[in-house]
């Protein structure tokens, strides 16, 4: 890490982020594209929003296994991904693991951002990308609704969309326990009006959002890591290639998550506190 980008870090960043086990052969980059550098500007660039514009609480840490693949199931929302940008800030700060985000196709390919997003940690939402990271031992922060969750219309705020299984599977054919997570409060940031599908696509996104808000709103966000779910002691390896069993699979994280949700909506005494 150069000096330049320590800089920018607190002492306690530092100190973090020196520990970080990133698996970089002297090229400054590890295999998918990061660098402690990029890791060290986003989390300067994340500090604000994360400690006062969302002041978020994290709760139980600790859950995550400090070594060893590890999946990071987690509900999504909010029109804009700031819900992943906190919870990737979250496992450096509190779990001293960068998270490598799964992005949906879309996401690599926007000019500049998609750099960028690839040098933090992020990676495209290829299968064999996730297999290749969970081999190597990584985090790997998955967000099982994918767009249609950060999609949401606002009066389904909570109500986890269509769960994709293949988290599941992957657990099950890695070895890797999966983390449930919930987050709470993105819901309210940016509620949708409409979506212009034909606009979107001209800027290579599924679509072109109308808000209530410009900007998001600062509602306080609250991070809830579950237990560890050690699918891949439930079930065989053979069970991996069974579609039935890996959507059960997927539905005992599903239900998991939904739970930290309702107990983080349970918690909190309002939205912007």
């Amino acid at each position: 890490m150069t000096e330049l980008a320590e800089n920018l870090l607190s002492d306690e960043e530092r100190e973090r982020l020196r520990e970080l086990p990133v698996r970089d052969p002297g090229t400054g980059y590890d295999a998918f594209g990061l660098s402690l550098d990029s890791v060290a500007i986003a989390l300067a660039a994340a500090r604000p929003f994360y400690e006062r514009y969302f002041r978020v609480l994290s709760h139980g840490a600790e859950h995550v296994p400090t070594e060893g693949p590890v999946i990071l199931a987690a509900n999504h929302s909010g029109t804009l991904p700031f819900d992943a940008a906190m919870l990737w800030t979250d496992s450096v700060r509190k779990v001293g693991r960068v998270a490598r985000p799964v992005g949906d196709f879309f996401v690599s390919d926007l000019p500049f951002i998609g750099t960028f997003f690839n040098r933090a940690g992020m990676v495209g939402g290829a299968r064999e990308n996730v297999r290749a990271l969970l081999d190597a031992g990584e985090v790997v922060m998955i967000f099982p609704e994918g767009v249609p969750g950060i999609g949401k219309p606002y009066y389904e705020r909570y109500r986890l969309q269509h769960w994709r299984v293949g988290h599941a599977e992957l657990a099950i054919r890695h070895r890797a326990p999966v983390v449930p997570v919930a987050i709470v409060g993105a819901e309210e940031q940016m509620p949708q009006l409409a979506k212009l599908r034909k606009l979107g696509k001209l800027v290579g996104a599924p679509y072109l959002p109308i808000t209530l808000t410009p900007f998001p709103l600062p509602v306080r966000y609250r991070i809830y890591y579950g237990e560890p779910i050690p699918l891949h002691e439930r079930y065989s390896l053979a069970d991996a290639d069974n579609a039935e069993a890996v959507r059960e699979a997927a539905a005992t994280v599903k239900a998991a998550v939904q739970s930290l949700v309702d107990r983080g909506l349970a918690e909190r005494t309002g939205i912007f506190r």
